[in-house]
């Protein structure tokens, strides 16, 4: 393996410039992403904060959840220190901090998951998409109530029958596009099942794992006239994640201090995550200057966590000189027991307007009005136990032979029924025009927002400012910001004893964004350098423990906090018609509880580098690559849940991985070139081959915390992350 991989790493530098095309500088506008002054797209948006991320990129680069995420993660500003799970962290935000839309239509993610194992598939099918736009903060009026990032999804329409589909080691897809004649009613099916247990089977444990997930996503269309249509998006998804562990054997610590760990289990977990929705749009155009939407949608999540599993432990230390090990009786066990039952349902409707008078100036409006059904039953515990002592328990004197009160180390119990309702509207302002010879752009506006279960309004004006001065040196400058709140849901009213509090506020946070780019040509290619720096204030917190992906809100808002950083993005063609890019990012992110002083977050970044690399052969280039690289540093979140932060916090050891993608395309749709017989029937047909963390590295996730009945000591277990695994992938369109 390590003869493979090395020399396709090693080409990557060599190959950034060793391909060369002369191009015409006239096409300047075309080959650049993000301009201001723009044509009119797919998914076209006045934002300037605003990523626009290539479909047919996503689609292709070499992922374990199969979605457009794995994309996002090579940006800048975004961070993740797992593979397994799509969900992302951006400028020192949570998992819980990101808008996701499909169609402008707000989507809700599960929210039960603790391990990304459970996950298995993105939500976003990117068979599916058309257009992808990102923002990572300072966001426009339009979009929701998050303190972090917006993703906004758009769905294509097919132009003719389509038949196409995906096969491999983890899964498949199958997708269909129809189209009338008159294209007035087009419509687009796809289903998607994924199995990872060969994935999940590098872990290196004795293991059975049987984790199946697939989803059904439809998108029609109906064009009663230019003026006038009507769309349906639908989607249904299953979950089921059954894990049975045997025994698994841990080594950690230093070369000095070498710590080996036995760990016997009993017991199992079956969880089980269902979502539906869909949602029902009619449009309507009178004329160039309005257009009107009404969105109707309906969002229903069905969840169990159900898991009781055993487990004893022995701890072997070994003799740093000799390396023997050392005689010895430690060790312990625990029990960990959950009958978790969720049930959400979300249902509303939603009105927008936009009036443009002339190509460089839009007004828009919206309101939306949602019904909420939130049915939630906890009962979560965790027992430890030290030679017949439950811990924590009183140090009482061993020679009474009194073994104490049991004691579970943290117990979650709580059944909440609400229904609240929740109001919003937004109003916001474009302008294009010129100020001397300089092109100038401003976006302003705000969004107001109540919710009925803590009965609270909040009011969020934001403003965009982007000015490209009439230099020989291509460069655009931007300013954005504004207050952005993070609405309360589940997971924020909910404190760690599992109750629902109703007097939680929502979060606040005050951005400021400066940002610019500087577009070049570089070998005859074009580049842009992005750099943006940011600063956030933020009030009425909610402190938060980080268990494995699942965010754990202690349900007061008793914190204050700040956050800086500093993101740089270098995107072009490295190698000529294709896209590639390199990210680098610093960023600080601190919070204050209860006035004890500032202390970092669990999702404190720090230094985070990343790469997306495309290539082809010159000579024959249907034989193709793509690469993706990640270095980011351990976030401080591994310390055990439900201690206090300020007495102990561990760092995880940084995320270091390189995912490889490898394709021959046998036929091309640009290819012109006639085939008969079977073959006659592909549009497309291409044979990949990927290599999941090519290097072997060993991730950690997340800490396992078990205590030595002998010492009390408590020692950090990694929990890995997935080893090397080859995929090979058949793709085709009819």
């Amino acid at each position: 393996m390590k003869k493979l991989v090395l020399p396709l790493s090693l080409m990557v530098p060599m190959l950034i410039f060793s391909q060369n095309r002369k191009r015409d500088t006239a096409d300047k506008v075309t080959d650049i992403e993000e301009v201001v002054f723009q044509k009119k797209v797919v998914g076209k948006t006045n934002d300037i904060t605003n990523v626009r991320i290539s479909a047919k990129d996503a689609k292709g680069i070499a992922t374990i959840g199969g979605g457009i995420e794995g994309l996002l993660k090579t940006l800048p500003s975004v961070n993740s220190n797992t593979e397994l799970s799509s969900q992302y962290m951006v400028r020192g935000g949570n998992y819980d901090e990101n808008l996701i839309y499909i169609n402008d239509i707000e989507i809700y993610r599960p929210f039960l998951i603790r391990n990304s194992q459970q996950e298995g598939m993105s939500i976003i099918n990117p068979d599916m998409v058309s257009a992808v736009n990102f923002s990572a903060g300072g966001f426009e009026p339009k979009y929701g109530d998050k303190m972090s990032s917006a993703l906004n999804i758009y769905y294509r329409e097919p132009e003719k029958f389509e038949l196409s589909g995906e096969a491999s080691l983890i899964g498949g897809r199958l997708t269909t596009g129809l189209a009338s004649k008159n294209k007035k009613l087009t419509a687009l099916f796809s289903g998607r099942y994924r199995n990872t247990n060969l994935v999940l089977n590098t872990l290196n444990e004795d293991t059975d794992f049987n984790p199946t997930y697939w989803d059904f996503q439809s998108y029609i269309n109906y064009h009663f006239s230019d003026k006038f249509s009507m769309s349906f998006i639908g989607y249904y998804s299953k979950n089921d994640y059954e894990m049975v562990p045997k025994a698994k054997s841990v080594t950690f610590g230093s070369l000095q201090q070498p710590i080996t760990v036995n760990i016997g289990y009993g017991g199992k977990e079956e969880d089980m995550y269902k979502n539906m929705m869909g949602t029902f749009s009619l449009n309507y155009k009178p004329s160039d200057q309005w257009k009107f939407t009404l969105d109707s949608f309906s969002y229903q999540n069905r969840e169990k966590e159900y898991y009781t599993i055993a487990s004893s432990y022995e701890i072997q230390t070994f003799d740093p000189v000799s390396g023997s090990p050392n005689p010895s009786f430690d060790g312990g066990g625990q029990i960990e027991h959950a009958r978790n039952d969720l049930f959400v349902r979300t249902y509303g409707t939603q009105f927008r307007a936009k009036f443009s008078p002339n190509i460089n100036t839009d007004i828009e409006v919206g309101f939306k009005y949602e019904k909420e059904n939130l049915n939630d039953n906890t009962n979560e515990w965790k027992l430890v136990d030290a030679a017949g002592y439950s811990i924590p328990r009183p140090i009482d004197d061993p020679r009474t032979g009194d073994s104490g009160d049991l004691n579970l180390f943290y117990q979650i119990s709580g059944r909440n029924k609400i229904e609240p309702s929740r109001l919003s509207a937004y109003a916001q302002y474009s302008q294009k025009f010129y100020w001397g010879a300089s092109k100038v752009f401003v976006n302003a506006g705000a969004r107001v927002s109540n919710w009925s279960f803590n009965k609270e309004t909040i009011f969020s004006p934001r403003f965009q400012f982007a000015i490209k001065p009439d230099w020989d040196t291509d460069m655009l400058f931007k300013l954005s910001g504004g207050i952005y709140y993070q609405a309360p849901f589940y997971k924020e009213i909910k404190d760690l004893n599992g109750n629902f509090n109703s007097s939680i506020k929502s979060q606040r946070s005050m951005q400021l964004i400066l940002a610019n780019d500087y577009e070049f040509y570089m070998y005859d290619r074009p580049f842009k350098l992005t750099t943006e720096a940011y600063y956030k204030k933020m009030d009425d917190l909610i402190p938060y423990y980080m268990d494995n992906v699942r965010i754990r809100y202690s349900g007061k808002n008793n914190a204050s906090g700040y956050a800086y950083g500093i993101d740089t993005r270098l995107f072009g063609e490295f190698v000529p018609g294709v896209d590639s890019w390199l990210s680098a990012s610093y960023a600080r992110v601190y919070e204050n509880i209860d006035g004890r002083g500032d202390i970092p977050r669990p999702t404190d970044q720090r230094f985070r580098f990343a790469m997306f690399y495309q290539d082809y052969m010159p000579k024959f280039p249907s034989m193709r690559v793509n690469l993706t690289l990640v270095y980011a540093m351990g976030l401080p979140n591994g310390a055990p849940v439900f201690t206090d932060p300020y007495q102990y916090q561990r760092t995880l050891p940084s995320y270091k991985r390189v995912d490889l993608g490898l394709s021959k395309v046998f036929i091309d749709s640009k290819d012109k070139k006639k085939r008969y017989g079977f073959w006659g029937n592909f549009e497309e047909l291409t044979l990949g081959v990927q290599v999941f963390n090519a290097f072997n590295i060993n991730n950690t996730v997340a800490n396992q915390w078990i205590t030595d009945y002998n010492s009390n000591v408590m020692y950090p277990v990694p929990v890995r992350l997935t080893g090397r695994f080859f995929n090979v992938k058949l793709e085709f369109k009819l």
